[in-house]
């Protein structure tokens, strides 16, 4: 009697899983691998750090280096990458890309009939903005419904680890203040690990060299000490 040896096929992981190097996404041929994901033999592998997408027979690693993953909630800084019929697509440093919809661009009321996504923002603009849905499959669309969400006007912006925005902002406040108070700039900080900052150039330079310090040295002690004294106010 001869037994057949059948190939077993089936996926490992979840959708939008977070993956590291090793780890085993897939089982079987029926497969492909796309993005970080690899074949060795029946099996499919990550090979590097990522989020999973699984699309039909397609298993994709996008690499997270750098990325953002989106939580209802957050505040986000944003960048106008394109303009559609009903709104536009903004760059959150995620993954993805994200949706802000004409009626959502403002806290007043907006007629869709007569409002054109041009009136609002062009390609370029910076947005403050929430985090409003994310469907199961990814798509995230972001709000300006929100006291403290706007359009930003002039400034600049950096990008540090979205990881070391806790420390930038600081216990109860306490570094963002330390950052505000000594620099005399307008700063909001997006979970997303985007900066903006506004005010005196040379103060900018300084400014923008305190927070790639608190996200170099995040772990060590005195550093607001450090950061008080780089931005030229006393030990």
């Amino acid at each position: 009697m001869i037994l057949e040896n059948k190939m077993t096929n089936k996926v490992i992981v979840k959708d939008r899983e977070i993956v590291i190097p090793g780890d085993i996404l897939a089982e079987g041929l029926d497969y492909l691998p796309s993005g970080r994901a690899f074949r060795d033999k029946d099996k499919l592998y990550a090979s590097s750090m990522g989020l999973v997408n699984i699309k039909g027979r397609v298993i994709k690693v996008i690499p997270l280096a750098g990325k953002y993953l989106p939580a209802e909630m957050d505040a986000v800084i944003g960048t106008i990458v394109s303009t559609g019929k009903h709104g536009w697509q903004v760059n959150i440093n995620a993954p993805t890309k994200a949706d802000l919809n004409i009626l959502d661009a403002s806290n007043s009321y907006i007629d869709k009939r007569r409002a054109k996504p041009s009136d609002f923002f062009q390609k370029g603009d910076i947005a403050f903005a929430g985090v409003d849905k994310i469907s199961e499959n990814g798509y995230v669309s972001i709000t300006m419904k929100g006291g403290m969400y706007k359009k930003l006007i002039g400034g600049v912006t950096i990008s540090i680890s979205p990881t070391k925005i806790p420390r930038v902002i600081g216990k109860q406040g306490s570094m963002i203040k330390t950052l505000k108070d000594k620099s005399k700039c307008d700063i909001l900080v997006g979970q997303n690990g985007i900066v903006w900052m506004k005010g005196e150039p040379e103060m900018l330079f300084k400014l923008t060299k305190a927070i790639k310090l608190i996200e170099k040295e995040s772990h060590t002690s005195g550093l607001t000490e450090r950061i008080t004294k780089l931005l030229g106010g006393k030990k």
